[in-house]
């Protein structure tokens, strides 16, 4: 990372949350007979759980945390089990229908209009990325979708990095890995990728105790505008 300037020649987009808005799973929540809060503890246990099956050598696919999580909680609120799979398919459906945030066309056709290439890089499944990227009309904007399932490793693991770098022929310098997560920059950040933050809230609260992101903007258009003009330390 050290003594690099200018812009990578590879931008590496996280999906869920940083390119897909979530919020419409709250909707999903209610109508199984959950609390909209609880989207996104729940979305936060899919990410510890799948954290830890990575560190216990057995990775599964984003989608069996997801559901069985979110079947877990409707058992434990007193959904009844000849209700629970449908509910789970109810709200594991709404995934197929999820649209981008509003900065996400015009940050990455910005990229693009620049030379530089744009993949994304999901713990999720290529396919739900793939829909996404088509019901936004992005999908001709972006190089390669990748899925840590060919991995074989979640992010933030370095092997999920390696990876898409693999893919992509690059060295992990040329890369910037975008997310609004702090915990798969700091994971980029410790692979060697140089790294770019996405806050939404603008509220700038970074956790101390991770690696700093080498940019920062409230949308990904702004950070395009900013990757493209700035000379980065």
């Amino acid at each position: 990372m050290d003594d690099q300037t200018g812009a990578p020649r590879v931008v590496v987009l996280d999906v869920n949350e940083t390119l897909s808005d979530l919020s419409p799973l709250d909707e999903a929540f209610t109508e199984v007979g959950l609390a909209a809060h609880e989207r996104q503890a729940w979305f936060a246990g899919v990410l510890r759980d799948g954290f830890g099956l990575g560190l216990a050598g057995a990775p599964a696919p984003f989608a069996d945390v997801a559901a069985g999580l979110l079947r877990a909680r409707l058992l434990e609120q007193g959904t009844g089990a000849d209700e629970v799979e449908g509910a789970v398919e109810h709200v594991m459906g709404r995934f197929a229908t999820l649209t981008v945030h509003r900065d996400v066309g015009p940050g990455i056709r910005a990229l693009r209009a620049a030379g530089l290439r744009v993949v994304t890089l999901s713990n999720g499944s290529a396919g739900v990325a793939e829909g996404l990227l088509d019901r936004a009309g992005l999908r001709d904007h972006v190089d390669l979708v990748l899925s840590v399932e060919d991995a074989p490793a979640w992010k933030p693991a370095a092997a999920a990095y390696a990876h898409a770098l693999e893919e992509c022929g690059v060295e992990a310098h040329e890369a910037m890995l975008v997310a609004v997560h702090p915990w798969d920059i700091d994971g980029a950040a410790r692979a060697g990728l140089r790294t770019g933050w996405v806050d939404r809230s603008g509220r700038d609260a970074y956790p101390t105790h991770l690696r700093a992101p080498e940019l920062r903007a409230p949308s990904l258009a702004e950070l395009a505008g900013d990757l493209l003009t700035a000379e980065l330390k």
